[in-house]
């Protein structure tokens, strides 16, 4: 195949069918072999992408996004203090075409952006003293956690502290930071945006989770409503915006759209005998592996324009952490209609398939272009990454092979 230009590769034309692929579709996405983990030997060549749904991104938008995407995940946390705007701003100089956000709210009711509401691990709230009453323990989605919680501090409060790296033992570097930036609020995240995209001349894309919403809409704190107000004066809530909306639950989804939130939304998805916590609430009692199924994309699609699946469920591991063959989920999900950003690729040897690591380090670096090159060859739409850059690299080699 003739090497394609950049313009055509922004547009997803320069995807290659890899993996027994097939060929271009309206649209332009490229689709490689998988399958459902039901069916993952099933060594049948997947047939073109069909024509992109009206609001489906990373196809052919103005201003679109590259197939596939790369999502800076929680910023570039593998270099920065993740969700902050050190982060934030990180990732866009290293080439993310999307940044995300995970939003929980205070106890009077702002969305600040951590990626889950126990503080400890992210900010130095150990270090006050005054705020030392506030340790507690909490069960969220039926798991005993214990820290301290954005929704027992005010936003002024929460103020005062400063954020640490999550991972200091693994990224020791990233330490530098620790102290430096503070915790940004959704709002003060949507003008960050709207500065940049003047600065670039292009909108500056955000990929924004719901973390635990039914837990939060119990105790009087719900999610949606307050995401919706925010993102409205922005013209994010439209159709086309460049704006995701992401959620482990399908219940906030669905929120979302009822509330007329218009930009595409992604249902994340755990491992296969996980179960949304909303799911578990309600009685439902399917699990991730019957909703991977053909007619669990199917009605995935009448609520959400897309998943966001761990990798696990594009390429499975054996039990030695060796990569099996991919699985038909791309090819389903993109019968459905359905873009994919599968999470979360990373350098270091501990997070790679045992394919692509190298010595016996844990936080040394292995090969993960390698790595990422096997996750596009799927036809993905998109990755979460906490290192843009590398995954930018690993894509220009896949768009050049």
């Amino acid at each position: 195949m003739p090497r394609m230009t950049d313009d055509q590769h922004k547009t997803g034309l320069g995807r290659r069918a890899v993996l027994s692929a097939a060929a271009i579709g309206a649209g332009g996405a490229v689709l490689g072999t998988a399958a459902t983990a039901q069916a993952q030997d099933s060594g049948d060549a997947a047939p073109a992408h069909p024509a992109a749904k009206p609001g489906t991104p990373g196809k052919s938008r103005p201003g679109g996004l590259p197939v596939p995407a790369i999502v800076g995940h929680r910023g570039t946390a593998g270099y920065r203090p993740e969700h902050t705007f050190g982060s934030y701003d990180h990732a866009l100089e290293i080439g993310a075409d999307i940044v995300e956000q995970d939003v929980v709210p205070t106890r009077d009711g702002h969305l600040v952006c951590r990626h889950e509401p126990e503080i400890g691990g992210t900010t130095d709230v150990a270090d006050h003293a005054e705020f030392a009453g506030r340790r507690t323990t909490k069960t969220i989605d039926g798991v005993p956690t214990t820290g301290w919680f954005t929704e027992d501090f005010t936003l002024a409060e929460l103020k005062r502290l400063r954020a640490v790296e999550r991972l200091p033992a693994v990224r020791q570097r990233n330490t530098i930071y620790d102290g430096r930036w503070d915790i940004p609020t959704f709002a003060e995240v949507l003008d960050w945006a709207e500065r940049k995209g003047r600065e670039r001349g292009r909108p500056v894309w955000l990929h924004t989770e719901t973390k635990h919403p039914t837990y939060f809409r119990g105790i009087g704190l719900p999610l949606e409503e307050r995401l919706v107000a925010l993102l409205r004066p922005y013209g994010r809530l439209r159709a086309g915006a460049p704006q995701f909306l992401q959620s482990f639950e399908a219940q906030s989804l669905q929120r979302l759209g009822r509330l007329g939130a218009a930009p595409a939304k992604i249902f994340l998805l755990n491992g296969l005998t996980s179960q949304p916590w909303d799911f578990v609430v309600s009685g439902d009692k399917r699990t991730v592996a019957d909703l991977v199924t053909p007619a669990g994309l199917k009605w995935i699609a009448g609520f959400a324009q897309g998943i966001g699946p761990t990798a696990e469920l594009v390429i499975p591991l054996d039990a030695t952490g060796h990569l099996l063959k991919p699985t038909t989920l791309v090819r389903d999900a993109h019968r459905q209609g359905l873009v994919l950003h599968p999470f979360t690729a990373r350098n270091e040897n501990q997070f790679l398939p045992v394919d692509f690591r190298t010595g016996t380090d844990p936080n040394a670096y292995g090969k993960p272009i390698d790595a990422f090159r096997t996750w596009f060859a799927t036809g993905i739409d998109g990755l979460f990454t906490d290192n843009a850059d590398t995954a930018v690299l690993a894509r220009q080699d896949f768009w050049n092979a």
